[in-house]
């Protein structure tokens, strides 16, 4: 057989494989009873299992998965256990207010401190000095043309109250996304900032102490001849599969008679070897549009490998060059492929929407993005699992268990990971549990569960295409 023929039967094989295993969305918004513009936040408000959703500043209750009905009005917001009472209450960054969850049937506004000034475009919880009680960290973005507003720290005090224990204006912030990207237990932090201003990457110390280690760790996101760029937004995965969280950092960019801005870009962390510092892999097939916005990773086709979802906010930008949200999937090596069309998510308007949950509770992830909400219809039969993570409250680790991280390493040497966030892209909220898709792999799998603090534990024989809950106390 030429060499020529064989190329293309496993071209053809390739093909055949992708269509046996698509993933299409479907726009159910209208007979489901879910829309709204702007940002949107997965979490199940009432811990009925079926995740809920506020979208547009609109609190939506999920009804076993056939319909939506709104009840509260609190802005767009970012969700975490904030009291440790089991269940998860919102702050509101563009309100800039604070909401606790009375019992899954109403919320109650928690007076808060006296702020600095100005507006947020974005904010991350976390437990950012390790006491069991989840925090806040708040972006401050600015007034055109003159005034930067500041970023600031919320720490909460035994669930009872918070107090703001740091500030700093710098840069004038839009997404906020946290990670423990060393794997030393603590939750750091990564600001996209705008305006060409160089993003910040904020090493923890373990006890809320934040150290600006962006130069020393390569991930500015900036290039040449640039500072930084336009960032908005942010997202952290592990694209590469080899067990260490990447960044995907998004830039808006002028690229035209004005000069060609810094485009966004992929960061792959080295691990432990390379000190955790991360190197740039280009573009990897993210191509040029002006105004990309807001990113959102998931593996949307359960092949296991995390994929993108990359959000613009021109419908037309510069010279009447047309502009839409983008769906990249992963190929593997930083190189991603535009599935937008095959997933029949092509021409959609303007947004900074992008987050992802299996809100239908079948195996898949949706997605809710330009106010609108779209259901996963998978075909084939890769396989999948959730696990939803719970802390011990009040002793080492928050009950929403922010911050945790699980390894599952599959037997091609696969080593998937996933970590618990509350916050990414500009102002958007993944589900908190946790979703693995597994391809063909279909036998009981090991989870390695880091918890904030840094102990481990092992949970073997755990069976796939369903959803395991397991708790720091067991």
């Amino acid at each position: 057989m030429s060499t020529r023929r064989t190329i293309s039967l496993l071209g053809l094989a390739a093909a055949l494989t992708l269509s046996l295993h698509a993933s299409t969305f479907e726009n159910k918004s209208a007979r489901l009873g879910a829309a709204g513009g702007n940002e949107a936040c997965w979490f199940d408000f009432d811990n009925d299992g079926w995740v809920d959703l506020c979208a547009g500043g609109t609190l939506y209750r999920n009804e076993q998965g056939k319909k939506f009905v709104a009840f509260a009005k609190p802005g767009a917001c970012v969700a975490a256990d904030f009291d440790n009472d089991g269940f998860i209450d919102l702050y509101s960054w563009n309100e800039r207010k604070l909401y606790r969850n009375k019992g899954g049937r109403e919320l109650a506004e928690v007076p808060l401190p006296a702020l600095p000034g100005g507006g947020s475009l974005g904010a991350c919880w976390g437990d950012f000095n390790n006491d069991g009680f989840i925090d806040l960290y708040v972006g401050g973005y600015e007034t055109w043309p003159g005034a930067t507003h500041a970023d600031f720290v919320l720490t909460n005090r035994g669930g009872k109250a918070f107090e703001q224990t740091w500030s700093e204006v710098r840069y004038r912030a839009r997404g906020i996304s946290a990670c423990d990207f060393d794997r030393d237990g603590d939750l750091d932090v990564y600001v996209s900032n705008y305006r060409l201003q160089p993003n910040i990457l904020w090493q923890n110390d373990g006890r809320g102490r934040l150290t600006d280690v962006t130069g020393a760790y390569g991930t500015s996101a900036n290039g040449p001849g640039f500072a930084g760029g336009h960032s908005i937004g942010a997202a952290w995965g592990d694209f590469d599969n080899d067990g260490n969280i990447d960044l995907f950092a998004g830039n808006f960019a002028h690229k035209d008679n004005r000069g060609n801005q810094p485009e966004s870009l992929w960061l792959r962390n080295l691990g432990r070897n390379g000190k955790y510092s991360f190197e740039s892999r280009g573009q990897g097939g993210v191509f040029y549009q002006e105004s990309y916005a807001s990113p959102s990773v998931a593996d949307f086709d359960n092949d296991g490998d995390v994929d993108l979802f990359f959000t613009t906010v021109y419908g037309t930008a510069s010279f009447g060059r047309k502009n839409n949200s983008v769906l990249f999937r992963n190929d593997g090596n930083f190189q991603f492929a535009n599935a937008t069309l095959d997933s029949k998510l092509d021409g959609l308007p303007p947004t900074y929407q992008a987050a992802w949950a299996d809100f239908d509770n079948d195996g898949d992830l949706d997605l809710m993005a330009a106010g609108q909400l779209f259901v996963n219809r998978s075909t084939g039969n890769h396989h999948w699992l959730k696990v939803r993570l719970l802390g011990d409250p009040g002793k080492k680790v928050n009950l929403s268990a922010i911050g945790a991280q699980v390894r599952l390493a599959l037997p091609d040497g696969r080593i998937l990971t996933r970590q618990v966030e509350a916050g990414t892209g500009q102002g958007n909220q993944n589900d908190l549990v946790l979703h693995f898709g597994l391809g063909d792999h279909d036998a009981p799998v090991q989870l390695e569960i880091l918890w904030p603090g840094g102990s481990t534990r092992i949970v073997r024989n755990v069976p796939v295409n369903g959803r395991v809950t397991l708790k720091m106390s067991e």
